[in-house]
């Protein structure tokens, strides 16, 4: 069935055009930060701590952003989306002025974190406005507006972070999200109206707080494993025994919440279980490039922190240039055919990325990030895309934010896991001022994504095939505004 869409319909001189735009100025908020600070990873350890710290810094915004999705989402379905994405914007604006000021690495590890609970609000509220006022059609064509934004913030991120490195200025890396924070949230305020019914509902405070201690127990102990104390430890035990202890009690305080933070039963989807599997390997697969690639670059064979930058932005290149034709492949042949053109062109990328570990080449990374960004980009936009389009308004936040959840929650683990593998090679080794143990420690975490990109083609492989019609963007118009909640 062939699909039309009213271009001028979906536009920014449309009714719903500065929604779209406030949306991905918010948007290009969240794809700055995600790549900015990693090309600039040796100035800030230089500065301020040792290299085994530096994961952290991208694990503790990331872990915060995962453990507060849930909760935005859970909010934006009852009380609307306009106040937790302006919440997120402030909170994201305050920790941003916070970490340009730190004096110290922990104190830059804390200011992350607070820059992380807005991120939580930011990213998956916005999709679920996108959901709510375009219909699945006319989201083939939004999405290559915000795949846009993605291009251009991931490019201008690396570089802006390899310059400011290279003249130690690397705290205007922070304060540079000032004025996009600023102008994010007059636009939001000024364009975006929602009606919604007011209702009472009940947060989930013991299963957030489960979910976030669980979360920190397994993390901290595969970061601090190895370094801090021995894998086999009081300090582990308690790190892995008590992680594990509170997501079992999470997953049965969730079973009987009346508002549970993440809604297990949704699990029992088939779709909305594979989406997420794929979304938090997604996650994880991206942390180990963006998160590691740039210092190994650097430590490696001496790659200038601007060169090493853009080296990942093609990665971030690769991504909008597929995800902006995603949405016709997709129309066409379904949302499962086109993620598993994606996730295996993604897998090709992450296999030869391994193999040229240990042959440090800032072009050949760069050719390897765009192959695996090109093919995110066929999987990451239709995986989403296919989970909301399978529930109306009242769970489109929820499922919206576990998709959300999950991608973080992958990088958050993802970059512990690689920081591990990282941290017990460069042990037994010369250090991270050894070039070859540099080289050596950063094939193993390159060998570590590419098994992560053929979990992500698995999961994929396991989703539903589409249903006829599914994909065919019905209802074929959408409101200029959310409906009321639901009761």
């Amino acid at each position: 069935m062939s699909i039309t869409v009213d271009r001028a319909a979906v536009g920014f001189r449309s009714e719903r055009g500065p929604i779209l735009l406030s949306i991905m100025m918010t948007t290009g908020l969240i794809a700055m930060d995600a790549t900015i600070l990693a090309t600039a990873v040796p100035s800030v350890v230089r500065d301020l701590g040792s290299y085994q710290q530096f994961p952290w810094l991208f694990s503790i915004y990331l872990l915060a952003q995962a453990v507060s999705v849930p909760i935005y989402s859970k909010l934006a379905d009852t009380v609307g989306r306009k106040p937790i994405i302006l919440t997120g914007v402030g909170l994201f604006l305050l920790g941003s002025i916070l970490c340009g000021l730190a004096w110290s690495m922990t104190s830059l590890i804390l200011f992350r974190l607070v820059q992380g609970v807005g991120a939580g609000a930011i990213a998956p509220i916005g999709m679920t406005i996108i959901g709510d006022i375009y219909s699945v059609a006319e989201r083939a064509l939004v999405q290559g507006y915000i795949a846009s934004v993605w291009a251009v913030s991931s490019v201008v991120g690396p570089a802006l972070g390899g310059v400011f490195a290279q003249f130690d200025a690397w705290r205007l890396i922070f304060f540079i999200n000032v004025p996009l924070c600023l102008i994010a949230a007059w636009v939001l305020m000024r364009h975006f109206h929602e009606k919604i019914e007011s209702r009472r509902h009940r947060i989930d405070y013991a299963g957030a707080a489960l979910l976030t201690l669980g979360l920190t127990g397994v993390i901290l102990g595969v970061l601090e494993g190895g370094a801090a104390w021995a894998w086999v430890s009081v300090q582990s035990l308690v790190c892995f025994g008590g992680g594990a202890l509170a997501l079992v009690a999470f997953v049965l305080v969730e079973r009987r919440a009346v508002e549970p933070v993440i809604d297990l039963r949704l699990f029992s989807r088939r779709l909305i279980l594979t989406t997420t599997i794929a979304s938090f390997a997604i996650g994880a697969l991206l942390t180990g490039i963006t998160s590691f690639a740039p210092a190994y670059l650097q430590g490696s064979i001496g790659v200038p922190p601007l060169l090493a930058g853009l080296s990942v932005a093609a990665l971030t290149l690769g991504w909008p240039l597929s995800a902006s034709n995603a949405g016709r492949m997709y129309l066409r042949f379904g949302f499962r055919f086109t993620a598993l053109v994606g996730s295996s062109i993604a897998t090709v990328g992450g296999i030869a990325l391994a193999l040229i570990g240990p042959y440090p080449n800032a072009f050949a990374l760069a050719g390897v990030a765009f192959v695996i960004g090109f093919g995110l980009g066929w999987t990451a936009a239709p995986t989403l895309i296919a989970s909301q389009a399978s529930v109306g308004w009242g769970e489109r936040g929820a499922v919206t934010g576990m998709n959300t959840f999950s991608r973080s929650a992958g990088a958050a683990v993802g970059v512990a896991i690689y920081g591990a593998i990282s941290n017990a090679v460069l042990a037994q080794g010369g250090g991270e001022h050894d070039p070859a143990t540099v080289i050596h420690a950063s094939t193993w975490v390159f060998a570590a994504a590419s098994v992560t990109a053929v979990l992500i083609l698995l999961a994929v492989w396991t989703m539903p095939k589409d249903r006829a019609g599914e994909h065919s963007g019905v209802p074929a118009a959408a409101p200029a505004a959310p409906r009321p909640a639901e009761a």
